[in-house]
């Protein structure tokens, strides 16, 4: 895929000197004990806040049945949340140097995705873009400022990969103005032809030169962002159970979605911590692939607990909404959270037809417990816990792959 790239060996920045600047220069792809920084975990706390008012609209939207506008709204949003976060994660692994301007442009990133999170209502009532347009271009304008400074402190094959990143950014925002001058009705085709040329970016900036991100500190960053949008479910969940049983004493009826959902996200979890991914990423060819699947893990990770508060909401008589389409507001993004993990992550590790279909086949069953009413929630939960039960048991009955022991369960 590339001609060149960063050297394996390349020596980490020196971090210490003190002092507000040092030079950007790319990271070694063997540093040993690489971790997730303080900084990236604050960064990521404050995304799942923009998430959070993303799920909290699509769960008012397909509670008043609008369903169909509501996960238009989430798509385009959700979009700008994970792009953003995934290009600096990315971009963090390979330059983080940890000065005080790294620090302070990292932040005015923050401050950016605060900005999106509080227009996110405008937008999906509304339909008015301004502050989610304006959130978005702060925190791009931000990244290329971080690799303007990396192009600095590079040069031949590497600053021309930088500048390219720095300008392919910089145009598709000229490109996301359609979003506040075209009608209504065209905002939907802004995103359909601005999202895939965000998208084509890295494609044509590492052309000829591969930056030098670290393959265990980007699975490390990523299960972390998961762990996160998992526990906003369970929070969003949580909350939405607290309320039914306070103004409704509904107990019997919420009782198995609480149930139902713990036993998803719990699932969801082991499924996705089931493998150690990071061996896989050798390459930006399948690195690319991986982090874009992950668009789907997180958006249909975030949705599930959206869906839980809407079949919450059904059930205590306040959503306007058959119980057919309150089952499906869960099911459906188990179901595709089920079936990304799997072919981004599970499928690498499976040895036979067995272990290959137990990821699929509980994802079609778990679509098909839409149909059974006020049950629906537990019973995808018991099969989603159930899957991960026949993962356990055929690993240990020596079908997985030598070594590899209950990482490979499921």
């Amino acid at each position: 895929m590339t001609s060149s790239s960063a050297s394996e060996s390349a020596p980490p920045p020196d971090r210490s000197r003190p002092g507000p600047l040092r030079r950007m220069t790319a990271r070694g792809r063997d540093e040993a004990h690489r971790v997730a920084t303080p900084l990236e975990l604050f960064f990521d706390l404050c995304f799942v806040v923009a998430i959070a008012q993303a799920g909290a609209e699509l769960m008012h939207f397909m509670a008043e049945g609008h369903a169909g506008e509501g996960i238009l709204n989430y798509v385009m949003i959700f979009f700008a949340i994970w792009w953003a976060w995934m290009n600096f994660t990315w971009f963090a692994s390979a330059y983080d140097n940890d000065d005080a301007l790294f620090r302070v442009v990292t932040l005015v990133q923050i401050a950016g995705v605060l900005v999106l999170a509080a227009g996110v209502s405008r937008a999906f009532e509304n339909h008015v873009f301004l502050a989610v347009w304006l959130g978005y271009v702060i925190m791009r304008l931000a990244l290329i400022t971080q690799w303007l400074r990396a192009a600095r402190s590079a040069e031949g094959a590497e600053r021309t990969m930088a500048l390219r990143y720095a300008v392919g950014v910089l145009l598709c925002q000229v490109g996301w103005l359609g979003l506040l001058v075209l009608p209504e009705s065209g905002r939907a085709w802004v995103f359909l032809v601005m999202a895939p040329l965000e998208m084509c970016v890295p494609l044509f900036a590492e052309r000829n030169y591969v930056t030098s991100w670290h393959a265990h500190h980007i699975s490390e960053r990523f299960g972390l962002f998961t762990i996160i949008v998992l526990g906003e479910s369970v929070s969003a969940a949580t909350v939405a159970v607290k309320t039914g049983v306070d103004e409704h004493d509904a107990l019997g009826h919420l009782l198995p979605i609480a149930v139902g959902g713990l036993l998803v996200v719990f699932a969801a979890w082991w499924i996705y911590f089931a493998v150690p991914i990071h061996g896989f990423l050798r390459s930006n060819r399948q690195s690319f692939l991986w982090g874009y699947g992950h668009y789907l893990i997180f958006s249909s990770a975030a949705a599930i607990g959206a869906g839980l508060e809407v079949a919450v909401e059904q059930a205590v008589g306040k959503a306007h909404i058959s119980a057919l389409a309150a089952s499906a507001a869960v099911t459906l993004p188990t179901a595709l959270y089920l079936l990304t993990v799997w072919l981004l992550h599970a499928r690498h590790f499976k040895v036979g037809i067995t272990q290959q279909l137990v990821l699929p086949v509980t994802a079609l069953l778990v679509i098909l417990c839409t149909f059974l009413g006020e049950w629906a929630v537990l019973v995808a939960g018991v099969l989603a816990a159930l899957a991960v039960v026949v993962g356990v048991v055929l690993t240990t009955r020596g079908s997985a792959p030598r070594g590899r022991g209950t990482a490979a369960a499921v």
